[in-house]
């Protein structure tokens, strides 16, 4: 691979010797204060399919790319129809799902704010006083309504447990901080109800940031916190800092490219707030007191940087915080077929992780 030459008045080298450069690049030295840092040059390049996956996981990672990943809609009216058209496609999938899973959805209104009860057919004994609160993802403006249930189907049908998941308002016509307010105010009749200690929260991308962000808002008003999360590919940072937005771009097949479409979505959500306040980007939180959580993600996935930081800033404050990273899937791929073994065993790690964290 060819790299740029720098300019030597760019680099300073302690005690320069022939063995500190390669090809005239300083390499493995001491570099002062003021370094100017050489992006890497890559070659273009083509990426197979991996055979490393499973035969479904393979035809989502073959497909095309959505053509609108990187259309952006100028007007309210125009976000709307969007996601009204997304959630049409995405009901039509639900009845078979609930059907192949053994799970039953109701809707409920719960203090005010929309939610649907989520109940696997068989519950085992030691899940009958468990609940979970489920908030879905969509980049926050996405899936209303029964839309947003998918992911919730799937932990009840594979993990067995009871789940409400909180149909929050959304953008253009509630921005934040609505989806977070829906949330807990879903989080403070829940623990009126049930022991906190058999409980937890769990949702991916738009619903993994809120995810984090619940807790951090129950820390602040001293509200109980749950026994365990479980994060799926938060949309922890909404700056899009963190290496993978740039080395997985046009590598993820579902978020694709950092400033498109999702981000759009999260903007219209941060309505002007600063991207920085931890309550939209959580990884900027204080996570002393976290609950034992669980993140996933995948080696193509857009914001796996951002699930990685996650995760050791978690560490760092001495939480127990378990990363489960799949093999080339992009961003939230194992809620996308429930026929993919990797789809079975995501769901399944996180219910034998509450299992273990939840009172009975």
């Amino acid at each position: 691979m060819e790299r740029t030459r720098p300019k030597s008045e760019n680099i300073r080298v302690a005690d320069p010797t022939p063995e500190t450069e390669v090809d005239g690049v300083p390499y493995g030295t001491n570099m002062a204060p003021d370094q100017t840092f050489i992006p890497r040059q890559l070659p273009a390049r083509t990426i197979p399919v991996p055979d490393t996956v499973s035969a479904q996981m393979q035809k989502l990672i073959a497909a095309p790319l959505n053509p609108t990943w990187n259309a952006i809609p100028k007007t309210a009216d125009e976000w709307k129809a969007r996601v009204n058209a997304a959630a049409a496609v995405a009901l039509q999938a639900l009845p078979a799902l609930r059907q192949e899973l053994h799970v039953k959805v109701e809707p409920l209104t719960i203090d005010g704010v929309k939610a649907h009860m989520v109940t696997p057919e068989n519950i085992p004994p030691e899940n009958l006083n468990r609940l979970l609160v489920h908030v879905h993802g969509g980049c926050y403006a996405h899936f209303p309504g029964e839309a947003g249930t998918r992911e919730a189907i799937l932990m009840a049908g594979f993990g067995r447990f009871k789940i409400i998941s909180v149909d929050y308002r959304m953008p253009p016509d509630h921005p934040y901080p609505a989806a977070l307010d829906d949330a807990m105010t879903v989080w403070k009749s829940a623990v009126k109800r049930s022991n906190p200690g058999n409980m937890a929260i769990f949702g991916s991308s738009a619903g993994g940031a809120l995810t984090l962000s619940m807790v951090l808002r129950a820390k602040k008003d001293n509200l109980p916190l749950p026994a365990a999360i479980a994060p799926g590919t938060p949309m922890s940072d909404l700056t899009n800092a963190g290496d993978s937005f740039r080395t997985n771009a046009m590598l993820d097949s579902v978020l694709v490219a950092p400033d498109a479409a999702c981000d759009a979505g999260a903007r219209i959500y941060a309505n002007g707030h600063d991207l920085k306040d931890p309550m939209l980007s959580p990884v900027y939180g204080d996570m002393r007191g976290f609950p034992p959580t669980i993140l996933t993600t995948g080696t193509r996935d857009l914001l796996l940087s951002s699930t990685v930081r996650v995760h050791r800033k978690m560490r760092q404050a001495g939480v127990e915080a378990v990363l489960q990273v799949y093999e080339a899937q992009s961003h939230a791929q194992f809620t996308f077929d429930a026929t993919a073994p990797e789809s079975k065993e995501a769901f399944e790690e996180i219910a034998q992780f509450f299992d273990k964290h939840l009172g009975r």
